[in-house]
């Protein structure tokens, strides 16, 4: 049995990123007004796997990407506040696996060794440690981006398509990224 895959692009879209007045006022009452992004909540509530893939710029999230977190991973959604203000309680129990492709023009050394890899950090423990507690994920970052050939592309996206069947399984009909989307590592 394979997965049902659904493609949401938010340039696409035209996610608006930019969290509302309404939205942030409503971060700490007994429901998040959510009703700009319905249709994102309704989809994030009901999947079990994430595949996200994008760029990372100054080594954090594109603005697009940050937006959707901010607005779509809020309160009564993701999370519950405390009572008390003491740590969130996690609601996205839906969420099991998040597989993870990024691009990067730095060299290995400066996201790992320098900056302790910050994007994934971020994921594993700001994002899925603290709303989807028994979320699995898979990262992949794939440095020094500004230079590549078609040699490199073509090794790197048979990477992501051995990852993405590990990951998912043997019975897996996800694909890694198709026309014009490139991945490179040194």
């Amino acid at each position: 049995m394979g997965h049902e895959v659904q493609l949401e692009d938010l340039y696409q879209k035209q996610f608006d990123p930019v969290l509302s007045i309404d939205e942030r006022l409503s971060y700490y009452q007994e429901n998040y007004d959510s009703s700009k992004v319905s249709p994102e909540v309704e989809k994030l509530t009901n999947t079990d796997a994430l595949v996200l893939i994008f760029p990372t710029w100054w080594f954090g999230f594109p603005a697009i990407l940050k937006g959707w977190f901010d607005r779509v991973w809020a309160p009564t959604i993701a999370y519950d506040h405390a009572n008390d203000y003491g740590p969130i309680r996690p609601k996205l129990n839906n969420l099991k696996k998040t597989f993870v492709v990024t691009t990067l023009g730095a060299p290995w050394w400066v996201d790992c060794i320098i900056l302790r890899r910050p994007v994934k950090r971020i994921l594993r423990f700001a994002l899925l440690g603290a709303c989807a507690k028994k979320c699995k994920l898979k990262f992949l970052s794939f440095y020094k981006c500004e230079s590549v050939n078609s040699v490199r592309i073509d090794k790197q996206l048979h990477k992501i398509e051995d990852e993405l069947t590990k990951f998912f399984g043997n019975n897996s009909n996800l694909s890694a990224p198709g026309d014009g989307e490139k991945a490179c590592r040194p």
